[in-house]
């Protein structure tokens, strides 16, 4: 499989009447070429179209120059998408089995069939720079596809439809191409993609009505909404972090973090025998995930000391054994965490999961007024946070990291809480879970160094054994003790910014 790369484009919907406009007048454009292509596309899904229901299209495409099975997965940027491409086999009926895990948190274990085939005359455009690269690609698409099953009436869909794609051009020239085809009579396509109008109302989609959350909403109603973006997020960041995509497991691990903290925080309004089981088995995933990320940070973070060190300082292998370890580490995590997210425990969470926010075990609890619940179960989790750092203030110096991580969590779970809870109080929500964020920050810090430190020693040592010189590596120890000692400054500073009344006023 290639790398997944990001695929930038804008469509728009367009007339038979509307003529190809000037391209050759676009800045940075020096040359324009062009070319016929004949494509022919079979879009693959669940019979209930869960993939595109994610927003993602899985297809087998022969013709052009990048023919093959083609998986396209959203981002949070709305005209980006993550491309995964594999070549054409024999096989035509079942899509390939990396692509078919890659979406399996929106699969499970249900089969992938046909459920749209799409040809497209294609005349393509190639924008070329003054050095000859393409700067981006505007296709002119007549397409046609037959009415898709159960409804299929022996009708041919047709219509025409522009697409601009960025290639090495930059987002100026796509703002300069959308002004162009905007002015040449073009429109922003109504649907985000061409198997999203052929299949049309079939694709399932939430019919709630966005509502304005007030004090006076139902507590439920803030509760919900959170622990719905976050599953959400989860469930899109899943394929990245099968793609080992950058710091795809930093966020699907914030994510599940968020939610867990959601359960926490709204567990008066929940059936505690429903939602307590699955807070465990998302611990449980998160620690999985937890040691590949834990390896991507420390090597991360040794090679940034390494780079910062005069040249004549850097003595023996260091580089090639901190890559060595950690990436070895961070190897047989990452397999660990694949290991996990196929297993048959955690399709059967995200089916808990899933159930879950659909039909809620809410209590009594849940129909009373935000405010007379939620500013309650906000104050809670900052009367925590204050145990927790009073306990690390408090504890001998062999007992401080553990009782400073403690707090760590505690002020993660406050800030989470505080965000769970702006689209009610707004700034002030938005201020707290700002300086939150600062202590919790400061505290990750030196989270990150106390556990740094045995592997600046264990590398240290082993270089010794192998006859290696070993001084750089005590070097670091030492200027990563110095590190933590400077995390604890910047944690003081924070905790005296979060522990202000007037910052905790709206909810006490």
């Amino acid at each position: 499989m290639t790398p997944a790369h990001s695929e930038v484009e804008r469509k728009y919907d367009v007339t038979d009447d509307v003529g190809i406009p000037a391209l050759e007048q676009l800045p940075d454009v020096v040359r324009v070429e062009t070319q016929e292509l004949e494509l022919d596309a079979t879009y693959f899904d669940t019979d209930a179209l869960d993939l595109a229901a994610a927003g993602i299209t899985l297809r087998r495409r022969t013709g052009g120059d990048d023919e093959g099975w083609h998986l396209k997965l959203p981002t949070r940027r709305g005209h980006e998408r993550q491309e995964l491409h594999l070549p054409l086999s024999r096989a035509t009926k079942t899509p390939p089995k990396p692509l078919r895990d890659t979406v399996q948190v929106h699969t499970r274990r249900q089969t992938l069939k046909q459920v749209a085939g799409i040809r497209t005359h294609r005349t393509v455009h190639s924008l070329h720079g003054e050095t000859g690269e393409v700067l981006a690609l505007f296709c002119d698409d007549t397409v046609t596809a037959p009415t898709p099953a159960p409804e299929d009436s022996g009708l041919l869909l047709a219509w025409r439809e522009w697409e601009v794609e960025l290639v090495e051009g930059t987002a100026d020239l796509l703002a300069d191409t959308d002004s162009l085809v905007r002015d040449a009579g073009a429109t922003p396509a109504a649907g985000p993609s061409k198997l999203a109008r052929v299949l049309g109302d079939r694709v399932p989609h939430d019919d709630a009505v966005p509502v304005r959350l007030r004090s006076k909403s139902p507590a439920a109603a803030v509760a919900l909404t959170r622990l719905k973006e976050q599953l959400a997020e989860m469930k899109r960041l899943d394929p990245q972090v099968r793609q080992d995509l950058p710091d795809s497991v930093h966020e699907m691990r914030v994510a599940m973090r968020r939610l867990r903290s959601a359960m926490a925080t709204f567990r008066p309004l929940l059936d505690r025998e429903v939602s307590e089981p699955m807070r465990d088995e998302l611990r449980w995933v998160s620690h999985v995930l937890g040691e590949a990320r834990d390896a991507e940070v420390m090597h991360q973070r040794l090679q940034t000391l390494v780079a910062a060190e005069p040249v004549e300082l850097v003595l023996g292998g260091v580089v090639r054994r901190i890559d060595a370890e950690l990436g070895r580490r961070y190897r047989e995590a990452h397999d660990r965490s694949l290991e996990a997210l196929c297993s048959d425990r955690y399709l059967a969470l995200i089916d808990s999961l899933d159930a879950f926010v659909n039909n809620p075990p809410w209590t009594d609890d849940a129909v009373e007024p935000v405010k007379d619940v939620l500013p309650r179960r906000m104050h809670k989790d900052w009367k925590r946070l204050r145990r927790r750092v009073d306990a690390a203030e408090a504890a001998s110096e062999p007992d401080r990291d553990v009782r400073l991580h403690e707090a760590r969590k505690a002020a993660k779970r406050a800030r989470y809480a505080a965000e769970s809870l702006e689209p009610v109080y707004g700034k002030p929500a938005k201020r707290f879970a700002r300086a939150a964020k600062k202590v919790q920050s400061a505290l990750g810090e030196h989270q990150d160094s106390v556990v740094t430190l045995p592997v600046l020693r264990q590398l240290g040592v082993q270089a010794h054994l192998d006859g290696d010189n070993g001084f750089t590596f005590g070097r670091l120890h030492g200027l990563e003790q110095a590190r933590a000692a400077e995390t604890i400054g910047a944690y003081s500073r924070a905790w005296k910014k979060v522990d202000r009344k007037p910052l905790r006023r709206w909810f006490t």
